[in-house]
C-alpha cells in the first residue's frame, strides 16, 4: 500500500513494533484490523514512487521521523546520544536500521544520501529555563557552551556534504532573540550565506492540536528557490483546540487499564499524587516568590484548562503541570500516558506509544521533544516542494520577500 509502518500503526492502533512483527511473519495481525485498514482512506497508488529519503539528527524518541513519515517519507540514518531516549525510539521504530550515537565522531560521507534533513538540535543552551541557570552557575551558554550549542555546525558540516533538496530544524522559541539575536543570525547566516540555503522561519504554538501553550521555532530551508510559504500551513486555530480532558486517563472505567499507570478499575495510580509535604512546599515557596514580586508559581489546572509547556524537568515536582482532584485533596501530575497524550505521540484515549523507560526517562524524554501533530502540519507543507508536486498559487511567495515569524 506504500504505507510505512508507522502509519499503519496509526490507522490500527497498534504500536510500530507490533506492525513490524506482522510484517517479519514474528506474529498475525487479527482480522479487525485489515478490515480497519481496508475501510480507511489510503494513498494513491503511486505512494511508493514518491517516497524520499530523510535523516534524524539529535532524534529525541522521534517525533520529528513521525511527521515525516506521514507525508510518505524513509528514515534511512538517525543520531540520538542518550541512550534512555534510543531505547524508546528503538521500541517504535524496530530494526529499520542501527541508531547511531553521537553525531560529532561521525564523518559526513558515511551517512547515507538522503533528500531532507531533520534535526531538533539541542536547545538548552538558548531556552530561557536554560540560559538562567547557566548565568548563575557563571557557565557559558549558546554558542559559547561547547557542549551544546556548537551541535548547530554539526547539522551544518552534514548539510554542507550532501546539499540535501531541503531540511527542517525545530528548536524552543528563545532562539530567535537568545543573545540579543546574535546567535539566530549567525545561524542564518551560514545557512544562506555560506551554504546557500533559501530559508524561512516560525514560531508555532501546538494550541490548536494539544492542550498545551507550546511554542517552538520551525526552520525550513530549500537548496533550490521553490516559493515555499508558510501560508500553505494548515493549523487549528487555538480557541478550538482540545481541553485538558481529552489526554486525562477518565478514571470512570471506560478505559483499559495500564499498568504501572493506572491501576486494575482505570484509576490514576496513587504514586502520581503529590504528597501532603510536597504540595504545602510547593505553595509555600510560590507564597514567597509572590512576596518578592517575582512570577514563579506552580500550575494547576481542571480538566476543561489548557495546560502550560511541558518541560524535561517535570520528573522533579511535576509543579508547571498539576492536575486538580477532589476537594482538600492534593493534586497530581499526569502519568507518563498523559504526556504522550500531551504531546501527540499518543491520540486522546490510545496507548500505543511504547514507553520502555522508567517515568523519570519518560517526563524528559517528552519534556524535550516535539508535539507531533504540528509537524505533521509543517511537513504536509513541505511535501509538494519536496517531491516536486503541483502548488496552487496562492501557496507560493515570490523570490527575496522577508520570511520572519
Amino acid at each position: 500500500m506504500g504505507l510505512s509502518q508507522g502509519e499503519v500503526a496509526e490507522r490500527v492502533g497498534y504500536s510500530s513494533k507490533t506492525i513490524h512483527r506482522w510484517e517479519t511473519g514474528a506474529a498475525k495481525p487479527r482480522r479487525a484490523a485489515f478490515e480497519l485498514l481496508a475501510s480507511a482512506r489510503l494513498p494513491s497508488t503511486d505512494r511508493a514512487r514518491n517516497r524520499f529519503r530523510f535523516i534524524d539528527l539529535f532524534a529525541g524518541i522521534g517525533g520529528l521521523r513521525r511527521g515525516f513519515e506521514s507525508i510518505g517519507g524513509e528514515c534511512v540514518f538517525t543520531s540520538e546520544r542518550d541512550k534512555y531516549a534510543q531505547l524508546t525510539y528503538k521500541a517504535n521504530f524496530p530494526s529499520d536500521h542501527p541508531v547511531a550515537g553521537d553525531i560529532i565522531p561521525i564523518a559526513s560521507e558515511t551517512i547515507p544520501a538522503h533528500d531532507v534533513l531533520l534535526a531538533g538540535f539541542p536547545c538548552q543552551p538558548f531556552s530561557l529555563a536554560g540560559v538562567s541557570k547557566k548565568n548563575a552557575l557563571g557557565r557559558p551558554h549558546g554558542f559559547a557552551c561547547d557542549a551544546q550549542g556548537t551541535l548547530f555546525y554539526e547539522v551544518a558540516r552534514i548539510l554542507r556534504h550532501h546539499r540535501p533538496k531541503a531540511f527542517l530544524l525545530e528548536n524552543v522559541k528563545n532562539l530567535a532573540s537568545h543573545d540579543g539575536g546574535r546567535t539566530f543570525r549567525t545561524i542564518r547566516s551560514v545557512l544562506t550565506d555560506e551554504l546557500k540555503y533559501h530559508v524561512s522561519w516560525k514560531v508555532l504554538d501546538a494550541r490548536g492540536f494539544v492542550p498545551q501553550h507550546r511554542e517552538r521555532i520551525f526552520i525550513v530551508g530549500f537548496r533550490d528557490e521553490t516559493g515555499f510559504s508558510w501560508d500553505a500551513l494548515d493549523m487549528p486555530q487555538a480557541s478550538v483546540g482540545p481541553r485538558l480532558r481529552s489526554i486525562l486517563h477518565p478514571e470512570d472505567g471506560t478505559e483499559l487499564p495500564e499498568s504501572p499507570y493506572t491501576d486494575g478499575k482505570g484509576r490514576v495510580a496513587q504514586k502520581y499524587t503529590l504528597t501532603n509535604h510536597l504540595w504545602q512546599y510547593l505553595r509555600d515557596y510560590a507564597a514567597k516568590h509572590r512576596s518578592l514580586g517575582n512570577g514563579f508559581g506552580f500550575g494547576l489546572f481542571g480538566p476543561e484548562d489548557v495546560a502550560r509547556t511541558l518541560s524535561a524537568r517535570y520528573h522533579k515536582d511535576g509543579s508547571e503541570i498539576l492536575v486538580k482532584r477532589g476537594h482538600r485533596q492534593p493534586p497530581r501530575r499526569l502519568t507518563p500516558r498523559e504526556c504522550a497524550r500531551l504531546m501527540g505521540f499518543d491520540k486522546p484515549g490510545h496507548s500505543g506509544f511504547q514507553i520502555p523507560v522508567s517515568d523519570t526517562q519518560a517526563y524528559r524524554q517528552f519534556g524535550n521533544s516535539v508535539v507531533v501533530p504540528v509537524v505533521e502540519a509543517v511537513a504536509r507543507a513541505m511535501r509538494p516542494f519536496i517531491l516536486g508536486e503541483p502548488v496552487a498559487a496562492d501557496q507560493l511567495t515570490l523570490p527575496l520577500v522577508a520570511r520572519t515569524a
